[in-house]
């Protein structure tokens, strides 16, 4: 069941995502005690078919959801239903993927303008000024 297209353009391969549904935790009366509709996401990033610079730049990530070992785990249990939280884990991973799969432009240096800087000296000299007025007034 592959999804519509990403945003980083990168299709997760299913048979790589391990999910396991485990029983929800919280309220939910007789039905969390009987169902197991959470879902536990597991994603081992070293083994996946990912391109290896959103490999490295996922291990860099700092995301408490990422172990030791370079496995992403994610626990879906918002929605009543497997289905829903099958998707959301998906959807979830997804965006990590594509967060990690753009990469941050640099930023340029830049210098202030002639300008900027008179006006920030202009200032400066006027704060000055009224700062020296409040001294003791001599005769």
């Amino acid at each position: 069941m592959a999804t519509t297209a990403p945003a980083s353009g990168i299709v997760l391969d299913e048979s790589e995502v391990e999910m396991t549904a485990i029983r929800a935790q919280g309220p939910g009366g007789q039905n969390v005690n009987k169902v197991s509709s959470a879902i536990h996401l597991r994603f081992d990033i070293g083994a996946s078919t990912l391109p290896e610079p959103v490999k490295e730049r996922l291990l860099q990530l700092k995301d408490q959801r990422i172990t030791g070992e370079g496995v992403i785990v994610i626990k879906a249990q918002q929605a009543r239903s497997q289905e829903k939280n099958r998707a959301d884990a998906m959807r979830r991973l997804q965006e990590m993927i594509d967060e990690a799969a753009t990469v941050a432009t640099p930023r340029k240096a830049t210098r202030p303008t002639y300008g900027s800087q008179r006006k920030r000296l202009e200032s400066k000299a006027s704060r000055s000024q009224v700062k020296a007025m409040r001294g003791k007034v001599s005769d």
